[in-house]
C-alpha cells in the first residue's frame, strides 16, 4: 500500500477534532500492515511536518518523498507534487492554507447538496470541478503540473509516474520530442473518492462506489476491495535516495 502525500492534515490538524472514522482508517492500516502488507507512506505538503523523518523504516512501515517501483519490467516513479509549487514558503504558505480552508467549506455545502439531490433521485455535482474547469489560470496550472511531471519522468526513463496534489484524478499518455510517459494521478478521497491499482500488467484508477459497497455488507462479507496487487509479483526499490534527480 502506498499513501502519496497529505493523509494527516497537518496544516488544520486539531487535538479537539478526531473523529471515530479517521481512527479507523488508521487502525485499518495497522492491521494490513500486521498481517504482511508493506506500507510506504510518502510525505505531502499537508503532512510536510513528516519530512524531517524521511527514510525512516519500521518493520513494514517506510516513510519517504519518493519512491520507485519495478513491476513487471516497468519503472513507475511515485511522489506527491508539491515540488513543482511554493505551497509550503513563507506568505505562500499561508495563502494555501487558507485556500485549504475554503476548500474545506465548500466542500462540506456540496455534501449537503448532493445528499438533497440524491433524495430527489438527481445526479450529484461537483462545484470545484465547475469551478476548476471554468478557471483559465486553473485549468493551465493543472496542464503545467501534469507537462512538468511527464517531462522530468520521461528525461529519467520512467514508464510511469504517479503524483497527487492537484486532486484531480487522470491516466493519460504525454509525449515529447525525447520520448513519452504514462502519466497517472490519483485524485484524492474527499470529492473524487478515486485510488489507483496495478492488476492486468498496467495501472488503473479505481473509483468508489457506493452501491457496490452497501450490497457487500446486505450480503454479510466484509466491506472492502479486493487486493489487487499480488505482493511477490511487486518488486519494491525503496531507495529512493539514490535516485538521479534532484526531486
Amino acid at each position: 500500500m502506498i499513501l502519496n502525500g497529505d493523509i494527516v492534515d497537518g496544516w488544520q490538524f486539531s487535538k479537539r477534532y478526531f473523529p471515530a472514522a479517521h481512527l479507523e482508517v488508521i487502525n485499518e492500516i495497522f492491521n494490513l500492515q500486521h498481517n504482511g502488507t508493506r506500507v510506504v507512506y510518502i510525505t505531502g505538503n499537508h503532512d510536510e511536518f513528516l519530512r524531517r523523518y524521511t527514510d525512516l523504516n519500521i518493520g513494514n512501515f517506510q516513510l519517504t518523498d519518493k519512491l520507485i517501483i519495478e513491476i513487471d519490467g516497468k519503472l513507475t516513479w511515485i511522489f506527491h507534487g508539491d515540488v513543482f509549487d511554493n505551497t509550503t514558503k513563507g506568505g505562500a504558505k499561508l495563502l494555501a492554507k487558507l485556500g485549504g480552508k475554503g476548500y474545506n467549506i465548500l466542500i462540506l455545502m456540496n455534501r449537503f447538496i448532493n445528499f438533497s439531490l440524491q433524495k430527489l433521485g438527481k445526479d450529484k455535482i461537483s462545484f470545484s470541478k465547475k469551478i476548476k474547469n471554468s478557471v483559465k489560470e486553473a485549468v493551465k496550472y493543472i496542464n503545467d503540473f501534469e507537462e512538468t511531471a511527464a517531462s522530468l519522468a520521461i528525461e529519467h526513463k520512467y514508464d510511469y509516474v504517479i503524483c497527487g496534489h492537484i486532486h484531480q484524478p487522470q491516466q493519460k499518455v504525454i509525449a515529447n520530442k525525447h520520448g513519452k510517459v504514462i502519466y497517472l494521478n490519483s485524485g484524492d478521497w474527499i470529492e473524487n473518492l478515486t485510488s489507483l491499482e496495478y492488476y492486468d500488467h498496467a495501472w488503473h484508477i479505481y473509483h468508489y462506489n457506493d452501491e457496490e459497497f452497501m450490497e457487500a455488507a446486505v450480503a454479510g462479507r466484509p466491506v472492502k476491495p479486493e487486493l489487487s496487487v499480488v505482493k511477490n509479483e511487486v518488486d519494491l526499490f525503496l531507495t529512493s535516495l539514490a535516485l538521479k534527480t534532484n526531486l
